[in-house]
């Protein structure tokens, strides 16, 4: 059992290194031929996507602590504090662009899987059933666009706040001083405004994820 397990994980990690070389049809068509469908493919993706928009919700909040404890100025080295805000900027600017990776792959497979459904109904001889499976195909990319949609909203936030992150890093490496920081104070209850709408986006885009991979697995 252990040996067929490592052989399946060998094949599984062959093929996404051919989905790396850029050959994404190839890939679909491999993973087919060893029982992983684009469907299953697609729940895996969403399932990612999830999880990165949950760290990356974290990352922000965790950005927006220390960005309000170095306005807070309270003693130590000015040097020490801006090191780690850049730090905390970097580690959500590649949070977000892991989100953005992780939707274009869905959005890859999902394309793939309704185009091939799409052509697939054309072999129906059974009407009813062709029928019934035109219905699920609307249902199924219906739960897709609200999910999209979500991820897609909940994305188009992160950018303002990362914009706004970058500015006071940018300023803080040029102003190492507590006069300068403390005038950035005016800017902390924007950013609180934007990362507390982004998080807000990111729970609705969560729960919708969470929906349609409970949608996609009842089935």
């Amino acid at each position: 059992m252990k040996t067929v397990l490592l052989i399946k994980n060998s094949i599984i990690l062959l093929l996404s290194a051919i989905l790396l070389s850029g050959c994404a049809s190839t890939y679909y068509n491999a993973m087919e031929k060893v029982g992983i469908h684009k469907r299953d493919i697609l729940v895996d993706r969403v399932e990612d996507a999830r999880d990165a928009q949950q760290e990356s919700k974290e990352e922000f909040k965790s950005a927006l602590e220390k960005f309000s404890h170095v306005l807070n100025f309270d003693g130590g080295e000015l040097e020490d504090k801006y090191e780690d805000l850049k730090d905390k900027y970097e580690n959500s600017k590649e949070a977000a662009k892991n989100v953005s990776d992780h939707i274009s792959d869905i959005e890859d497979v999902a394309n793939a899987l309704f185009s091939e459904w799409s052509e697939e109904l054309k072999q129906y001889s059974n009407v009813n059933l062709r029928r019934s499976s035109e219905r699920k195909l609307r249902d199924t990319k219906s739960q897709y666009q609200k999910l999209i949609s979500s991820m897609k909203k909940a994305e188009s936030k992160m950018q303002p706040v990362l914009a706004a992150f970058n500015d006071q890093v940018l300023f803080m490496k040029h102003n190492l001083n507590a006069k300068a920081i403390s005038s950035l104070q005016p800017e902390l209850t924007k950013i609180e405004g934007n990362v507390a709408r982004l998080i807000k986006e990111m729970e609705a885009s969560i729960s919708e994820a969470n929906s349609f991979i409970e949608s996609m697995n009842a089935e």
